[in-house]
């Protein structure tokens, strides 16, 4: 209150996340707007799938994908694209493999052999960036044979002449040079997901972690639109969450423009509606402000002097975080509420012990739209108390308690579900007992009496036409290319044995042992090339700084291409080197694309010196029990 009454109240934001559940969500949102007052709120969902959101939002009209999951089992082909299912998506695998052994083909895209890529029918390593080259060329076959859906896209979609005379443009001879993938395979891949009756596409980060992260994910629905695959059984479009409960946590109001059920909040309509929910006057109201990404230089300017942070680690997670150390450390104030002490944590005045998702009861929403319900477990443990409850503690200190009068999350999910009535992600039908009666009910769900939407597109489109918008995307290279001294290309993810920042997963100890710490992976002939046996220390260089880490040496991955995974912090953090640089609409960055340079180590870096011998030796060894350490040989690339 000190710092707002003398700075102003946007001088303090609010920086939440997706792991909570809805309700916290919900609540963080309300938190920020109305006992702060600030209109500097947004969460770490900016990192991870506000790309999809701006992709579902401009060529669809809503933010979910379009098929229940088990849709998979009615598909004729599945197309993954930048998304390693089977490492960072397991619940799914089943469906997956469920669906292969009904006769569904498989097409996978990525730059590295990923698990499930071993596997597929056809295989497209394609150079990271590359993405929306590689799509239009599929629809420039697709058109060329005559595969698409004419009456569909007459009937039932917009704009479809623009796009059709864009991707004349892109034969495969020419996206082949692009991606560095051979024309045949390109036509292939586009006959095989033409050609089937019904099919599904589904991408994720690799994609959306992109400076043009949007017009990727366009590109993609122009290819379902155009080969009429959505409002049917095993036909449709989706992308696979990051969190726990990033679709939920990217609906409840917690962004930096949205009002609770996706409402805008410069609409004038929405802010109406939302205030006479809230009992505050619609000028009390604040208007948008700036999403994760830009709070950091907000921070350095001196414009945001606080900041209340939950479920984040933006000291592991964000970009140049050199930067995000210095922006962070220079806060007049900086608190923080999580149930593990993060590297961001470190950094804080004040630390609140909060709750696991086994601690509080609550619901979340899955990717494919279906709400679901933690129930209780246990009691937090010492000190520690449920996150809600510290919210609405907060709030009455800076005097607004009477607008968070919650004595459970029930109280909170039933203000949710009205805030959200005839919104876009509409939840109104939706209670507990009707969450446990179905299993999950799928939103929209606009009365108690109606069933939820699983399946959604069946007759209309989320626009008041009710029809799809096709965009033509001109594929634009990646903001950092190779260059002489920079010949290589970085790209980062997660695997199989942690989660996000690392967080949680890295205090497991089974979980820990089996991946301690990062490394690179590199392909057998570049490391050749550059003097690199496996298990080497290898130094990688961006123009943001350098880290030292060993050389797992493999056939799955481009060998024009590093991997390195994100989970680790401090000096094993990757995101010393990422390029800040973020997509002009919804500001996300290009973690999956930057520049790099690589060279053997003449020692080990200091952190490694710092790790237990025996512990550390026998790391090394279980390398290569990784998923992504025994591969076949990459296919060849042109």
């Amino acid at each position: 209150r000190a710092i707002q009454s003398e700075y102003g109240k946007d001088a303090v934001a609010s920086y939440s996340g997706s792991s909570l559940t809805n309700e916290k969500c919900y609540l963080m949102g309300k938190f920020a707007r109305v006992a702060l007052g600030t209109r500097h709120t947004d969460y770490n969902g900016r990192l991870c799938m506000s790309s999809a959101t701006g992709a579902n939002e401009r060529s669809l009209g809503l933010d979910r994908a379009a098929n229940p999951v088990s849709d998979m089992l009615h598909a004729e082909c599945i197309f993954v694209i930048g998304a390693n299912v089977g490492e960072c998506f397991p619940i799914i695998t089943s469906y997956l493999w469920q669906a292969r052994d009904r006769g569904c083909k498989l097409i996978v895209a990525d730059p590295r052999q990923t698990p499930i890529a071993r596997t597929a029918d056809i295989f497209l390593p394609l150079r990271s960036g590359t993405d929306s080259a590689l799509l239009n060329g599929m629809l420039h076959v697709i058109i060329k044979e005559g595969l698409i859906d004419e009456d569909f896209i007459r009937e039932r979609t917009v704009g479809w002449e623009e796009t059709k005379a864009l991707v004349e443009q892109y034969p495969p001879e020419r996206v082949a040079q692009v991606c560095g993938l051979r024309p045949a395979a390109i036509i292939e891949a586009a006959r095989m997901y033409g050609g089937a009756r019904a099919a599904l596409l589904y991408q994720a980060r690799g994609l959306e972690h992109q400076s043009k992260g949007v017009d990727n994910g366009v590109t993609a629905i122009n290819l379902a639109l155009a080969t009429g695959n959505f409002g049917r059984p095993g036909a449709g479009y989706g992308t696979l969450t990051g969190q726990g409960n990033g679709q939920g946590g990217r609906e409840m109001g917690q962004k930096a423009s949205q009002l609770p059920g996706c409402r805008e909040i410069d609409n004038p309509e929405d802010r109406e509606y939302i205030c006479s929910v809230w009992g505050i006057d619609e000028k009390e109201l604040p208007h948008a402000g700036y999403p994760a990404t830009l709070m950091i230089p907000a921070m350095l300017r001196k414009e945001i002097r606080a900041c209340s942070m939950i479920c984040s680690n933006p000291m592991v997670s964000l970009p140049d975080q050199h930067t995000v150390e210095q922006a962070l450390r220079g806060l007049d104030f900086f608190v923080v509420t999580d149930f593990f002490f993060s590297e961001t944590a470190e950094l804080a005045d004040v630390v609140l012990p909060g709750s696991t998702w086994a601690e509080d009861e609550g619901t979340v929403t899955s990717l494919e739209g279906r709400v679901i319900k933690y129930n209780k477990a246990v009691d937090p443990p010492g000190e520690a108390r449920v996150d809600w409850q510290i919210i609405c503690d907060l709030a009455r200190r800076l005097g607004k308690g009477e607008y968070f009068k919650f004595q459970s999350p029930r109280e909170i999910f039933d203000e949710l579900r009205l805030c959200t009535r005839g919104a876009k992600s509409d939840y109104w039908g939706i209670t507990y007992e009707k969450i446990a009666e179905q299993n999950g009910v799928f939103w929209p769900c606009p009365a108690e009496d109606h069933p939820g939407t699983p399946r959604l597109y069946e007759k209309r489109f989320g626009f008041p036409d009710g029809k799809a918008r096709f965009h033509p995307i001109e594929y634009i290279p990646a903001a950092e290319e190779p260059d002489e001294e920079y010949p290589l290309i970085l790209t980062t993810g997660r695997v199989i044995y942690h989660y996000l920042s690392g967080n949680q997963t890295r205090r497991t100890p089974f979980l820990k042992e089996m991946a301690p710490y990062p490394w690179v992976e590199i392909h057998e002939q570049m490391a050749t090339r550059l003097g690199i046996g496996d298990g080497d220390w290898v130094t990688v260089r961006t123009r943001r700084g350098e880290m030292t880490v060993p050389a797992l040496v493999v056939r799955s991955i481009r060998p024009d291409t590093l991997f390195i995974p994100y989970h680790y912090g401090h000096r094993q953090a990757v995101n010393q080197l990422t390029n800040p640089v973020l997509e002009p609409m919804l500001k996300i960055p290009e973690y999956k694309v930057c520049a790099c340079a690589a060279t053997r180590a003449a020692q080990a870096p200091e952190w490694a010196k710092e790790e237990d011998a025996a512990a550390f030796a026998a790391a090394q060894k279980r390398r290569h029990e990784l998923p992504m350490a025994n591969s076949k040989p990459t296919p060849t690339l042109r």
